[in-house]
Protein backbone atom coordinates (compact mmCIF):
# COMPACT_ATOMS: atom_id res chain seq x y z
CA UNK A 1 0.00 0.00 0.00
CA UNK A 2 2.99 2.16 0.97
CA UNK A 3 3.88 1.88 -3.07
CA UNK A 4 0.71 3.07 -3.69
CA UNK A 5 1.05 6.18 -1.75
CA UNK A 6 3.60 6.84 -3.74
CA UNK A 7 1.78 6.39 -7.00
CA UNK A 8 -0.79 8.66 -5.22
CA UNK A 9 2.15 11.64 -5.22
CA UNK A 10 1.52 12.14 -1.59
CA UNK A 11 4.10 15.12 -1.26
CA UNK A 12 1.91 17.33 -3.27
CA UNK A 13 -0.05 18.17 -0.25
CA UNK A 14 2.12 21.25 1.57
CA UNK A 15 3.65 19.76 4.90
CA UNK A 16 4.52 16.11 3.52
CA UNK A 17 7.74 16.38 6.37
CA UNK A 18 5.29 16.04 9.00
CA UNK A 19 2.44 17.31 10.85
CA UNK A 20 2.39 21.30 10.45
CA UNK A 21 1.07 23.28 13.41
CA UNK A 22 -0.42 25.84 10.43
CA UNK A 23 -4.63 26.24 12.02
CA UNK A 24 -6.61 23.71 9.60
CA UNK A 25 -9.03 26.67 9.77
CA UNK A 26 -7.30 28.59 7.49
CA UNK A 27 -5.11 26.30 5.99
CA UNK A 28 -6.53 22.55 5.93
CA UNK A 29 -3.95 21.60 3.55
CA UNK A 30 -1.09 21.97 5.63
CA UNK A 31 -2.48 18.85 7.99
CA UNK A 32 -1.63 15.55 8.40
CA UNK A 33 -1.06 13.24 5.83
CA UNK A 34 -3.41 11.07 4.45
CA UNK A 35 -3.18 7.17 6.13
CA UNK A 36 -0.50 5.54 8.85
CA UNK A 37 3.03 5.76 7.53
CA UNK A 38 3.97 2.56 9.22
CA UNK A 39 0.83 0.58 7.67
CA UNK A 40 1.95 -1.82 5.28
CA UNK A 41 -0.97 -4.39 5.08
CA UNK A 42 -1.93 -5.58 1.57
CA UNK A 43 -5.60 -3.83 -0.47
CA UNK A 44 -8.09 -5.89 -2.00
CA UNK A 45 -8.91 -5.43 -5.49
CA UNK A 46 -12.22 -4.29 -5.05
CA UNK A 47 -10.64 -1.47 -2.52
CA UNK A 48 -7.91 -0.10 -4.66
CA UNK A 49 -8.36 3.49 -6.48
CA UNK A 50 -10.83 3.70 -8.99
CA UNK A 51 -9.61 4.57 -12.34
CA UNK A 52 -10.76 8.53 -12.89
CA UNK A 53 -9.22 8.51 -16.85
CA UNK A 54 -12.43 9.47 -18.32
CA UNK A 55 -14.53 11.59 -15.95
CA UNK A 56 -18.02 12.60 -16.97
CA UNK A 57 -17.42 15.96 -15.32
CA UNK A 58 -14.23 17.76 -14.54
CA UNK A 59 -14.63 21.09 -12.34
CA UNK A 60 -13.07 23.84 -12.73
CA UNK A 61 -11.30 25.37 -15.95
CA UNK A 62 -7.90 25.44 -14.60
CA UNK A 63 -8.67 28.21 -12.13
CA UNK A 64 -9.44 28.48 -8.52
CA UNK A 65 -12.18 30.50 -8.71
CA UNK A 66 -13.88 28.41 -11.20
CA UNK A 67 -13.93 25.50 -8.56
CA UNK A 68 -16.98 26.78 -6.46
CA UNK A 69 -19.37 25.04 -4.14
CA UNK A 70 -22.00 24.97 -6.94
CA UNK A 71 -20.66 23.49 -9.22
CA UNK A 72 -19.58 20.57 -6.69
CA UNK A 73 -23.04 19.86 -5.98
CA UNK A 74 -24.20 19.81 -9.55
CA UNK A 75 -21.34 17.57 -10.59
CA UNK A 76 -22.38 15.40 -7.58
CA UNK A 77 -26.14 14.95 -8.71
CA UNK A 78 -24.82 13.95 -12.48
CA UNK A 79 -22.97 11.29 -10.86
CA UNK A 80 -20.81 9.01 -12.56
CA UNK A 81 -16.81 9.98 -12.49
CA UNK A 82 -15.73 13.27 -11.12
CA UNK A 83 -12.34 14.69 -11.22
CA UNK A 84 -10.90 18.59 -10.55
CA UNK A 85 -9.16 21.27 -12.38
CA UNK A 86 -8.73 23.97 -10.00
CA UNK A 87 -4.98 24.77 -10.97
CA UNK A 88 -1.68 23.51 -10.02
CA UNK A 89 -2.24 24.51 -5.80
CA UNK A 90 -3.97 22.96 -3.18
CA UNK A 91 -7.64 24.62 -3.39
CA UNK A 92 -10.45 24.87 -0.60
CA UNK A 93 -13.72 24.88 -1.63
CA UNK A 94 -16.02 26.59 0.50
CA UNK A 95 -19.55 23.87 0.25
CA UNK A 96 -22.43 26.56 0.53
CA UNK A 97 -24.80 23.52 0.39
CA UNK A 98 -24.78 19.76 0.88
CA UNK A 99 -23.47 17.80 -2.40
CA UNK A 100 -26.04 15.16 -2.73
CA UNK A 101 -25.91 11.86 -4.74
CA UNK A 102 -28.46 10.99 -6.99
CA UNK A 103 -29.34 7.15 -7.27
CA UNK A 104 -29.83 6.66 -10.73
CA UNK A 105 -26.62 8.46 -11.59
CA UNK A 106 -24.03 5.60 -11.63
CA UNK A 107 -23.83 2.91 -10.64
CA UNK A 108 -20.44 3.53 -9.83
CA UNK A 109 -19.97 6.92 -8.52
CA UNK A 110 -16.65 8.33 -7.85
CA UNK A 111 -14.83 11.69 -6.91
CA UNK A 112 -11.84 12.05 -6.73
CA UNK A 113 -9.92 15.41 -5.63
CA UNK A 114 -6.64 14.84 -6.99
CA UNK A 115 -4.82 15.34 -3.30
CA UNK A 116 -5.48 19.20 -4.20
CA UNK A 117 -8.92 19.49 -2.69
CA UNK A 118 -10.37 20.18 -0.15
CA UNK A 119 -14.28 20.35 0.61
CA UNK A 120 -15.20 22.54 3.45
CA UNK A 121 -18.71 22.36 5.51
CA UNK A 122 -17.88 25.99 7.00
CA UNK A 123 -19.55 24.77 10.20
CA UNK A 124 -22.63 25.19 8.91
CA UNK A 125 -23.57 21.54 7.20
CA UNK A 126 -22.69 18.21 6.14
CA UNK A 127 -20.53 18.11 3.07
CA UNK A 128 -21.58 14.37 1.28
CA UNK A 129 -25.14 12.90 1.11
CA UNK A 130 -26.00 9.07 -0.35
CA UNK A 131 -29.68 7.64 0.69
CA UNK A 132 -30.28 4.76 -1.43
CA UNK A 133 -34.10 5.05 0.73
CA UNK A 134 -34.27 8.88 0.47
CA UNK A 135 -37.18 9.42 -1.88
CA UNK A 136 -35.76 13.23 -2.82
CA UNK A 137 -32.76 11.46 -4.40
CA UNK A 138 -34.69 9.33 -6.50
CA UNK A 139 -35.82 5.25 -5.70
CA UNK A 140 -34.35 2.84 -8.06
CA UNK A 141 -35.43 -0.45 -6.57
CA UNK A 142 -38.02 -1.58 -4.47
CA UNK A 143 -35.41 -2.68 -1.94
CA UNK A 144 -34.02 0.25 -1.04
CA UNK A 145 -32.20 -0.72 1.94
CA UNK A 146 -30.67 -3.66 0.11
CA UNK A 147 -29.24 -2.94 -3.53
CA UNK A 148 -25.99 -2.70 -5.08
CA UNK A 149 -25.76 0.76 -6.10
CA UNK A 150 -24.82 3.23 -6.26
CA UNK A 151 -21.17 2.01 -5.81
CA UNK A 152 -19.59 5.28 -4.36
CA UNK A 153 -16.17 6.08 -4.40
CA UNK A 154 -14.35 8.70 -2.25
CA UNK A 155 -10.69 9.28 -2.97
CA UNK A 156 -7.93 11.67 -2.36
CA UNK A 157 -9.77 14.54 -1.00
CA UNK A 158 -9.90 16.19 2.50
CA UNK A 159 -13.19 17.08 4.26
CA UNK A 160 -13.08 20.14 7.11
CA UNK A 161 -15.54 21.63 9.41
CA UNK A 162 -18.84 19.04 8.02
CA UNK A 163 -21.68 19.26 10.63
CA UNK A 164 -24.43 17.42 10.68
CA UNK A 165 -25.72 18.55 13.95
CA UNK A 166 -29.45 18.63 14.18
CA UNK A 167 -30.04 16.02 10.65
CA UNK A 168 -32.73 13.73 11.66
CA UNK A 169 -32.91 11.67 8.68
CA UNK A 170 -31.70 7.99 9.46
CA UNK A 171 -30.80 8.95 13.06
CA UNK A 172 -28.34 11.70 11.92
CA UNK A 173 -24.51 11.95 12.18
CA UNK A 174 -22.04 11.71 9.20
CA UNK A 175 -20.76 14.94 9.80
CA UNK A 176 -18.42 14.96 6.71
CA UNK A 177 -20.14 12.51 4.80
CA UNK A 178 -23.55 10.48 5.37
CA UNK A 179 -23.72 7.24 3.35
CA UNK A 180 -27.21 4.58 3.11
CA UNK A 181 -27.29 1.73 1.00
CA UNK A 182 -25.68 0.58 -2.01
CA UNK A 183 -21.88 -0.03 -1.95
CA UNK A 184 -19.11 2.77 -0.20
CA UNK A 185 -15.56 2.85 -0.28
CA UNK A 186 -12.95 5.80 0.67
CA UNK A 187 -9.45 6.16 0.10
CA UNK A 188 -6.28 8.37 0.76
CA UNK A 189 -8.99 10.73 2.23
CA UNK A 190 -8.52 13.29 5.21
CA UNK A 191 -11.12 14.41 8.10
CA UNK A 192 -10.25 17.31 10.16
CA UNK A 193 -12.38 19.17 12.38
CA UNK A 194 -15.62 17.43 11.45
CA UNK A 195 -18.90 17.06 13.96
CA UNK A 196 -21.98 15.94 14.68
CA UNK A 197 -24.57 15.93 17.39
CA UNK A 198 -22.99 16.43 20.91
CA UNK A 199 -25.33 13.86 22.66
CA UNK A 200 -27.09 11.18 21.49
CA UNK A 201 -27.46 7.37 22.31
CA UNK A 202 -26.80 6.14 18.54
CA UNK A 203 -26.23 9.10 16.98
CA UNK A 204 -22.38 9.17 15.80
CA UNK A 205 -19.77 9.57 12.94
CA UNK A 206 -18.26 12.85 13.28
CA UNK A 207 -16.29 12.43 9.97
CA UNK A 208 -18.71 9.43 8.10
CA UNK A 209 -21.64 7.59 9.13
CA UNK A 210 -22.65 4.14 6.80
CA UNK A 211 -25.58 2.31 6.82
CA UNK A 212 -27.38 -0.55 4.81
CA UNK A 213 -24.42 -1.82 2.67
CA UNK A 214 -25.72 -4.24 -0.43
CA UNK A 215 -25.81 -7.70 1.17
CA UNK A 216 -24.32 -6.88 4.31
CA UNK A 217 -20.97 -6.31 2.81
CA UNK A 218 -18.36 -4.25 4.25
CA UNK A 219 -17.83 -0.58 3.69
CA UNK A 220 -13.67 -0.17 2.86
CA UNK A 221 -11.53 2.69 4.33
CA UNK A 222 -7.96 2.52 3.08
CA UNK A 223 -4.92 5.19 3.64
CA UNK A 224 -6.92 7.72 5.47
CA UNK A 225 -6.55 9.86 8.39
CA UNK A 226 -9.27 10.77 10.84
CA UNK A 227 -7.74 14.17 13.01
CA UNK A 228 -4.25 13.15 13.31
CA UNK A 229 -3.31 16.05 15.38
CA UNK A 230 -3.82 18.34 18.26
CA UNK A 231 -6.39 20.58 16.38
CA UNK A 232 -7.94 18.53 13.74
CA UNK A 233 -9.95 16.28 15.51
CA UNK A 234 -13.47 15.12 15.02
CA UNK A 235 -16.23 15.01 17.63
CA UNK A 236 -19.33 13.71 18.23
CA UNK A 237 -21.50 11.79 20.54
CA UNK A 238 -20.29 8.89 19.54
CA UNK A 239 -17.24 7.86 16.76
CA UNK A 240 -15.56 10.76 16.24
CA UNK A 241 -14.43 8.91 13.23
CA UNK A 242 -16.51 6.11 12.41
CA UNK A 243 -19.79 5.37 12.98
CA UNK A 244 -22.19 2.78 11.52
CA UNK A 245 -25.33 0.30 12.72
CA UNK A 246 -25.53 -3.37 11.49
CA UNK A 247 -22.10 -2.65 9.12
CA UNK A 248 -18.96 -3.99 8.71
CA UNK A 249 -15.77 -1.79 8.29
CA UNK A 250 -12.49 -2.99 6.47
CA UNK A 251 -9.87 -0.21 7.44
CA UNK A 252 -6.88 -0.68 6.01
CA UNK A 253 -3.14 1.84 6.50
CA UNK A 254 -4.86 4.90 8.32
CA UNK A 255 -4.69 6.76 11.11
CA UNK A 256 -7.21 8.38 13.76
CA UNK A 257 -5.96 10.55 16.61
CA UNK A 258 -7.21 13.34 18.64
CA UNK A 259 -10.85 12.44 17.81
CA UNK A 260 -13.31 12.23 20.50
CA UNK A 261 -16.94 10.77 21.70
CA UNK A 262 -18.61 13.74 23.77
CA UNK A 263 -22.01 11.98 24.97
CA UNK A 264 -22.99 11.26 28.20
CA UNK A 265 -25.20 8.44 29.23
CA UNK A 266 -24.53 5.68 26.98
CA UNK A 267 -26.70 3.41 25.32
CA UNK A 268 -29.12 2.91 26.25
CA UNK A 269 -29.06 6.30 27.99
CA UNK A 270 -28.89 6.04 31.62
CA UNK A 271 -31.40 8.40 33.70
CA UNK A 272 -31.88 11.25 33.38
CA UNK A 273 -29.16 11.81 30.65
CA UNK A 274 -29.05 12.43 27.09
CA UNK A 275 -27.11 9.20 26.30
CA UNK A 276 -23.56 8.62 24.21
CA UNK A 277 -20.43 9.14 24.85
CA UNK A 278 -18.58 5.95 23.28
CA UNK A 279 -16.02 4.66 20.33
CA UNK A 280 -13.89 7.75 20.29
CA UNK A 281 -12.20 6.99 17.13
CA UNK A 282 -14.75 3.90 15.90
CA UNK A 283 -18.50 3.48 16.75
CA UNK A 284 -20.24 0.39 15.98
CA UNK A 285 -23.61 -1.23 16.37
CA UNK A 286 -25.80 -3.78 15.55
CA UNK A 287 -25.71 -7.58 15.05
CA UNK A 288 -24.39 -9.81 12.74
CA UNK A 289 -21.49 -7.50 11.59
CA UNK A 290 -17.19 -7.32 11.80
CA UNK A 291 -14.58 -4.88 11.89
CA UNK A 292 -11.34 -5.67 10.62
CA UNK A 293 -8.50 -3.29 11.34
CA UNK A 294 -5.10 -3.69 9.48
CA UNK A 295 -2.17 -1.49 9.70
CA UNK A 296 -3.89 0.99 11.44
CA UNK A 297 -2.54 3.54 14.13
CA UNK A 298 -5.22 4.53 16.63
CA UNK A 299 -3.63 7.04 19.46
CA UNK A 300 -4.95 9.99 21.66
CA UNK A 301 -8.52 8.96 21.40
CA UNK A 302 -11.01 9.71 23.89
CA UNK A 303 -14.61 8.60 25.03
CA UNK A 304 -16.92 10.00 27.89
CA UNK A 305 -18.32 6.55 28.44
CA UNK A 306 -17.32 2.90 26.70
CA UNK A 307 -14.77 2.69 24.32
CA UNK A 308 -11.44 5.54 23.91
CA UNK A 309 -10.44 4.10 20.85
CA UNK A 310 -13.32 1.34 19.55
CA UNK A 311 -16.81 1.05 20.52
CA UNK A 312 -17.98 -2.31 18.99
CA UNK A 313 -21.55 -3.92 20.16
CA UNK A 314 -23.40 -7.20 18.45
CA UNK A 315 -26.47 -7.45 20.05
CA UNK A 316 -26.94 -10.97 19.53
CA UNK A 317 -23.38 -11.48 19.52
CA UNK A 318 -22.53 -12.36 15.93
CA UNK A 319 -20.17 -9.88 15.52
CA UNK A 320 -16.13 -10.28 15.17
CA UNK A 321 -13.88 -7.91 15.84
CA UNK A 322 -10.42 -8.23 14.18
CA UNK A 323 -6.94 -6.10 14.61
CA UNK A 324 -4.10 -7.12 13.02
CA UNK A 325 -1.06 -5.34 12.60
CA UNK A 326 -1.91 -2.43 13.95
CA UNK A 327 -1.15 -0.36 17.69
CA UNK A 328 -4.39 1.10 19.74
CA UNK A 329 -2.27 3.25 22.43
CA UNK A 330 -2.94 6.07 24.64
CA UNK A 331 -6.94 6.00 24.35
CA UNK A 332 -9.04 6.63 27.68
CA UNK A 333 -12.69 5.30 28.25
CA UNK A 334 -14.17 7.34 30.84
CA UNK A 335 -16.74 5.51 31.67
CA UNK A 336 -15.95 1.65 31.26
CA UNK A 337 -14.27 -0.82 29.08
CA UNK A 338 -13.54 -4.53 28.43
CA UNK A 339 -10.79 -6.23 30.59
CA UNK A 340 -7.61 -6.83 28.99
CA UNK A 341 -8.26 -4.51 25.96
CA UNK A 342 -7.42 -0.92 26.22
CA UNK A 343 -9.48 1.32 24.99
CA UNK A 344 -11.82 -0.88 23.70
CA UNK A 345 -15.69 -2.03 24.58
CA UNK A 346 -16.55 -4.96 22.86
CA UNK A 347 -19.85 -7.25 22.94
CA UNK A 348 -19.25 -10.04 20.38
CA UNK A 349 -19.41 -13.52 19.06
CA UNK A 350 -15.88 -14.54 20.76
CA UNK A 351 -12.88 -12.25 22.12
CA UNK A 352 -11.87 -9.95 19.82
CA UNK A 353 -8.71 -11.47 17.56
CA UNK A 354 -5.33 -9.40 17.94
CA UNK A 355 -2.60 -10.49 15.37
CA UNK A 356 0.80 -9.01 15.91
CA UNK A 357 -1.15 -5.83 17.51
CA UNK A 358 -0.29 -3.53 20.15
CA UNK A 359 -3.08 -2.69 22.88
CA UNK A 360 -1.61 0.11 25.39
CA UNK A 361 -3.31 2.35 28.11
Amino acid sequence: MRGLVGLLGVCVLVGCGGDDPVDPMTNPQAGPVAGNPDGHCSVPGEAMLEDVSSPRTVIGDGTPASCTSAAVVDAVARGGVITFDCGPDPVTIEMEATAKIVNDTGPKIVIDGGNKVTLSGRGAHRILYMNTCDQAQKWTTSHCDNQDHPQLTVQNLTFVDGNSKGETTDGGGGGAIFVRGGRFKLIHSRFFNNVCDDTGPDVGGAAVRVLSQFEGREAFVVDSTFGGAEGYGNTCSNGGGLSSIGVSYTVINSLFSHNQAIGNGANPAKPNTPGGGSGGAIYNDGNTFTLTLCGVNMNTNTANEGGGAIFFVSNDRSGSLVIKDSSLTGNPSGGFETDGYPGIFVLAKDPPTIDNSTLTP
